[in-house]
């Protein structure tokens, strides 16, 4: 980039956008692995990933709360010279990187199934849910303060909260194509 600015990634965005995969991948797998009688029966294996999903849910949800809180506390504003990455681009580049673990974890939640039926799918389900709650937490934290949360995009490589995040850039309400929270801005 020119004059020294780094092109930016949405926070919200990047957690939002491992919500649909894990959801959309963990019920197939829960209703493929229901139909299978596994080694424990259908009863227990799915009141075992009913219980699964929302420990799952609410483990993926305050994971790293701090980490968030911190970062976002002492964000900066963004340069002039900061290229604000689209949402689409965001979230097709955080599932193009990791398609072949979301592949594997649907296989794996499929194979769950044979020991616990429906109990890997929920599970895997249970993590979208949480990354969703995840990014609505910090969509509210955004429309509370009035500002939106940026990344570098080149740390992104273990996440938004991860080692190589410093830190967060911040700019106005109105920047950007996606909404607080990471969803589609309402024209």
């Amino acid at each position: 980039m020119a004059r020294g600015g780094q092109a930016l990634a949405r926070v919200a965005v990047v957690v939002r956008a491992g919500a649909a995969p894990l959801w959309w991948a963990g019920l197939p797998a829960a209703g493929l692995g229901a139909l299978v009688p596994g080694l424990t029966g259908r009863r227990i294996g799915l009141l075992t990933g009913a219980a699964l999903f929302l420990v799952t849910a609410a483990a993926v949800a305050l994971a790293r709360r701090a980490r968030y809180t911190r970062l976002a506390g002492e964000a900066t504003r963004a340069a002039r010279a900061d290229f604000l990455q689209d949402r689409a681009v965001t979230v097709r580049a955080w599932r193009r990187s990791r398609r072949w673990w979301l592949l594997g974890a649907f296989l794996a939640a499929l194979g769950l199934s044979f020991a616990l039926p429906g109990a890997g799918g929920l599970w895997l389900a249970g993590a979208g849910a949480g990354l969703w709650l995840k990014a609505v937490w910090l969509g509210r934290w955004e429309h509370r303060h009035e500002t939106l949360l940026w990344v570098c995009a080149d740390r992104l490589a273990k996440g938004p909260a991860g080692k190589p995040v410093r830190a967060y850039r911040t700019t106005g309400i109105a920047a950007g194509d996606a909404a607080p929270g990471g969803g589609r801005r309402r024209r």
